[in-house]
């Protein structure tokens, strides 16, 4: 019985696409309905925090502030008992004993406090005062109470003072407590502490629709820049490139807004040279195309013969076809890093002589004069570098440099070498750049409109693939120029591979991957 290929290999590895070949595309998820909006949860956040910060505050108002008020009126209370007792005891002194004068010094407490209830005890623990019930006094021997006591009888809703006498007995006990309270609170307490969670309620409330209003504004300003972000990703989806956020500041979402548009523009930059590139590949591609078809179908008619010198024609372009095909590969290889680079420790100063002996026998034929420079202190220069790439950079621009320089002039390539990087310049007396081209010289294919008359050969990438190698050995390349005057590149690379930047860090971390 046959296998089924599918279910063993997801049987086999977990069910992943890359075994069984299958994939999947989603666009992407409408905004969904009836969901809360991110500024409404941070309005609703804001809020619960005022709730929760106000909560706490009322637990820690019920457990410590609570306490102590009541420790608070009850030292006031006790207070209150103690300056009574002592104005018994002097009347006590006074009088001997208590007297019915002596008693009635009680009631003064009792009519300067209405909500706080006064009992007097004499040394045997007897009810001789009483505020809270009627009583009298009948000589030293007794008293006759009537109605019932409203005494609590909690300790810790009574506070209590004792009477003292001038030889330090104690010769009675004094008694308040607060009329309807166990806390002994009075009625103006009570009315201070509901009138202090009242306002802390008002504060909690008045706090959350603060904290409500603050969370609004505050959850506009943040999701404004990233709505922006939003609508500007969906133009961009659309197709809309030139779309740009216009999001800037230091912070996190400023730092966003510019990134994605810096990714805008770079995507932008990308499309339309990917663009363009297809434009000029073809291009390029149909001139010798043309040619050789035209030359085959007129070979064919029999208009023109099928000799050698037709022959060679349709090798000819063949050999540009090839050469511009090898060229866009190379170029394609260096940009992606497929490309391995083998650096080893190279005299520049050697390899760049060497390469202009090389090469004046060919300048000459041109009608040019040709000319090595040496700008270093000690005639070498020591570089970790790919000198395959390296001769091949400095080939281009030495090709580029005779292309487009009139019959007896000159090229001057020079080596020299600073602290940190090694030097190299080519030189020419040819037909210059015009300032307005000189961003656009190391694109693919371009050519200045005074080149372009030239009928100069040129495949047009070789600049592009010298910038390539620049950049892979970390270095820079620069152009000076003036029409009718001449081109200077000059190419720094640095001395010590490891000086390495960190975009090329990151090209070979993915390359690794």
């Amino acid at each position: 019985m046959a296998s089924h290929g599918p279910s063993n290999d997801r049987a086999a590895g977990g069910g992943s696409e890359a075994t069984t070949g299958r994939g999947s595309f989603n666009t992407i998820k409408p905004d969904p309905k009836h969901s809360w909006t991110y500024s409404t949860k941070l309005a609703i956040s804001f809020a619960l925090t005022a709730v929760m910060t106000a909560a706490i505050f009322v637990m820690v108002l019920a457990v410590v502030w609570e306490s102590q008020f009541k420790a608070y009126t009850r030292s006031n209370m006790q207070s209150l008992a103690q300056s009574a007792a002592d104005t018994l005891a002097i009347g006590y002194d006074t009088a001997g004993g208590w007297t019915p004068g002596v008693i009635a010094n009680a009631s003064s407490f009792s009519v300067s406090s209405p909500d706080v209830g006064l009992q007097v005890l004499d040394a045997d623990g007897n009810i001789i005062y009483d505020d809270t019930l009627g009583m009298s006094r009948h000589g030293d021997s007794g008293v006759t109470t009537t109605g019932t006591s409203t005494v609590p009888t909690a300790s810790e809703s009574v506070v209590t003072a004792s009477v003292v006498d001038s030889e330090g007995e104690m010769v009675g006990t004094v008694r308040l407590w607060a009329f309807g309270s166990d806390a002994l609170l009075t009625s103006s307490d009570a009315k201070f502490r509901a009138s202090s969670y009242s306002a802390i309620a008002a504060a909690a409330a008045i706090a959350v629709v603060l904290a409500v209003i603050i969370g609004y504004f505050v959850s506009r300003s943040l999701t404004k820049p990233i709505q922006r972000i939003t609508r500007t990703a969906s133009q961009i989806r659309n197709g809309d490139l030139t779309a740009r956020t216009g999001v800037r500041g230091t912070d996190e979402i400023g730092q966003l807004g510019e990134t994605f548009d810096d990714m805008a523009t770079s995507l932008e930059k990308d499309l339309k040279l990917e663009h363009r590139l297809t434009s000029d590949v073809a291009h390029e591609l149909r001139t010798p195309l043309m040619a050789i078809l035209a030359t085959v179908e007129a070979m064919q008619d029999g208009v023109l013969p099928a000799d050698d010198e037709h022959l060679e024609t349709l090798a000819s372009e063949t050999r540009r076809l090839s050469r511009l095909v090898d060229a866009m590969l190379k170029l394609s290889r260096l940009e992606n890093g497929t490309t391995e680079l083998k650096v080893e420790r190279t005299d520049v100063v050697y390899l760049v002589k060497s390469l202009v002996s090389s090469q004046h026998q060919l300048f000459h034929e041109k009608g040019l004069h040709l000319r090595f420079k040496d700008d270093t202190a000690h005639g070498e220069c020591q570089a970790d570098v790919d000198p395959d790439l390296i001769r091949e950079a400095v080939v281009n621009l030495m090709s580029n440099a005779m292309r487009y320089t009139d019959e007896d002039g000159w090229v001057v390539v020079s080596v020299g070498s600073d602290h940190s990087d090694a030097i190299i310049s080519v030189r020419d007396t040819g037909i210059g750049i015009a300032k307005e081209d000189i961003p656009q010289t190391f694109s693919r294919f371009w050519r200045s409109d005074v080149s372009r008359e030239r009928v100069s050969g040129g495949l047009g990438v070789g600049l592009s693939i010298t910038k390539e190698i620049v950049d892979r050995h970390n270095g820079t390349i620069s152009v000076d120029s003036e029409l009718g005057k001449g081109t200077t590149f000059t190419i720094r690379v640095p001395l010590n591979r490891g000086r390495r930047n960190l975009k090329q860090a990151l090209q070979e971390k993915q390359q690794e991957k």
